[in-house]
């Protein structure tokens, strides 16, 4: 390869890594080296992981990555657990103060991000993402068959707004389902941020390369009883996982928060979400035929007990 392109590639790594910062001796405020605000990322993705699946994703030594996760141990950031699978595994999900910790700094990062950013017009802030993601994938070791990354975040202004855009446009096409149903979201999502409770109710945005794939709501019925709404997953993003990841996630959080069961309406012709509900332990306690949306339907009610988090 000729030395001034490698020259090019070293000089704007120089670059980069002095304009996000990462060259200073906390990660964005925090006690955690870059590294281990990456083993703390990849742990805020997933439901569970092995130390053996994290060294593989972050290419790191096993011995390096033991002694990192012995400190997030020591400082009350993560939980481990034998697997109900595999008794020789041991499951690695982060507490409460270590999801606290991530979401303190995936707000600094974002904020510090933006702020950068908006120092371009438009056209060079698409020109930049653009270029940004041209690199990563010509630097895929196996781009040709690596499926893209997602990741799940908070609701922001406009994501409602997108939810409701595409369940109209999905189930129109999809389910033949009329303007009527995108009505009803439009109330639920308007009901959503008109109402929210940050301590009880959440929405987990599920985003690849940059474009929503994604979503789902977990709303407050009552003191007891949680509600699972609107998920749904992009045609082109099923097939990866998401729709059973952010049921999961609806889980978990519903669990902290000491609910006593999750609810959740639909109807027979979602074959695949049914699916994902029932592989989530959901069951079906009864179902109602109904003419809505300019179509024969069969409304579904299903419901998870939890065992409450102490």
């Amino acid at each position: 390869m000729p030395e001034d392109r490698v020259a090019a590639i070293r000089r704007f790594s120089r670059f980069y890594t002095r304009r996000i910062g990462v060259l200073h001796e906390g990660l964005l405020g925090s006690p955690l080296s870059l590294t281990e605000g990456r083993a703390i990322w990849e742990l805020a993705q997933r439901e569970r992981a092995t130390a053996s699946e994290l060294a593989a994703e972050l290419g790191l030594d096993a011995g390096y990555l033991s002694r990192i996760l012995a400190g997030f141990e020591g400082r009350g950031l993560i939980e481990r657990k034998p697997s109900e699978r595999d008794g020789r595994q041991v499951i690695i999900t982060l507490s409460e103060a270590g999801r606290a910790l991530y979401a303190t700094i995936d707000a600094r990062s974002r904020e510090a991000v933006a702020a950068m950013v908006d120092e371009l017009d438009g056209a060079d802030q698409q020109q930049l993402v653009a270029a940004l993601q041209t690199a990563e994938r010509l630097l895929e070791p196996d781009r040709k068959a690596a499926h893209p990354a997602y990741i799940l975040r908070p609701h922001q202004p406009g994501d409602m707004g997108w939810i409701i855009h595409r369940h109209g446009a999905l189930y129109a096409e999809e389910y033949d389902l009329d303007m009527t149903f995108e009505a009803l979201v439009a109330r639920i999502a308007a009901a959503f941020i008109e109402n929210f409770d940050a301590g009880r109710e959440r929405c987990w945005i599920a985003e690849r390369e940059g474009v929503v794939v994604g979503a789902v709501l977990l709303v407050k019925e009552s003191a007891e009883e949680a509600k699972l709404r609107l998920l749904y997953v992009e045609p082109a993003a099923r097939g990866l996982g998401i729709g059973s990841r952010l049921v999961a996630e609806c889980v978990r959080f519903a669990r902290q928060r000491h609910y006593r069961k999750i609810t959740l309406w639909t109807n027979d012709v979602l074959v695949s979400a049914r699916r994902i509900y029932q592989a989530a332990g959901f069951r079906l306690v009864r179902e109602e035929p109904h003419h809505s949306f300019g179509s024969d339907l069969v409304g579904q009610f299903w419901e998870l007990p939890l065992r409450v988090e102490r």
